[in-house]
């Protein structure tokens, strides 16, 4: 664990809860290069009617943009829930470092439940995965949101 890990981890679990603010699923992302917040996201999924607007996605396309690049190498991204598919493969293809996320997701995980995406040996890029920072409170951030729609 880096020593800032938690710290970054704080910043994700408020952008989870301006997406719960905002009637969205409670995730968040921050990117982060050499210590510095590239960008920081929350679910838009709604907000947009946009399918890929996970946390991740929409941190990553602000980080990219932000460096004029793409490839988003030695970047952390991190991320209060196990990243889905989509969100692994967006890594991989960015060049991200790090991932750090928050609590695991074992209905649609695929960084070390359903799927393990960004160790798929046949891809070109590994992420290094550092997996449960601050895992009870992103998982009580969750838990409340949807315990509050049922």
């Amino acid at each position: 664990m880096d020593a800032n890990d938690e710290r970054f981890m704080r910043l994700a679990l408020e952008e989870g809860h301006r997406a719960a603010e905002a009637g969205e699923v409670p995730v968040g992302a921050v990117a982060v290069l050499d210590g510095q917040v590239l960008a920081s996201a929350a679910n838009r999924t709604i907000t947009d009617s946009d399918p890929t607007a996970h946390a991740e996605m929409v941190a990553l396309r602000a980080a990219a943009k932000a460096i004029g690049n793409h490839r988003l190498t030695g970047t952390t991204l991190y991320v209060t829930l196990e990243p889905c598919a989509m969100c692994a493969g967006a890594l991989v293809h960015a060049r991200v470092a790090r991932l750090v996320y928050g609590c695991d997701d074992p209905k649609v995980g695929a960084v070390n439940w359903c799927l393990r995406v960004v160790e798929h040996p046949m891809l070109n890029h590994r992420v290094e995965v550092t997996a449960g920072i601050l895992a009870d409170e992103c998982s009580a951030l969750l838990r409340g949101f949807f315990e509050a729609r049922r």
